[in-house]
């Protein structure tokens, strides 16, 4: 069973973030991730580019991932 500690990673690995949290049972997540990335984007292409970083994993080991994906301002004001 994966870990959030494990998704966080897979996110980080894939994506450069200023912030990562995710928290989860096992199948099911939540995540908050804040990126520079995002800055321009729509939340629609923000969820493709987390998903992007999480590639086959979000099929084979991750059932359900909500998200808020925010850029430093959003997150901090």
């Amino acid at each position: 069973m994966v870990t959030p500690e494990e998704v966080r990673g897979y996110i980080e690995s894939g994506l450069t973030c200023r912030e990562v949290r995710v928290a989860g049972d096992g199948t099911h997540f939540e995540a908050v991730i804040v990126s520079d990335a995002f800055r321009g984007k729509t939340r629609v292409q923000r969820h493709q580019m987390v998903y992007a970083a999480l590639g086959e994993r979000m099929r084979e080991e991750i059932h359900a991932l909500s998200m808020q994906t925010l850029t430093p301002e959003e997150a901090h004001g």
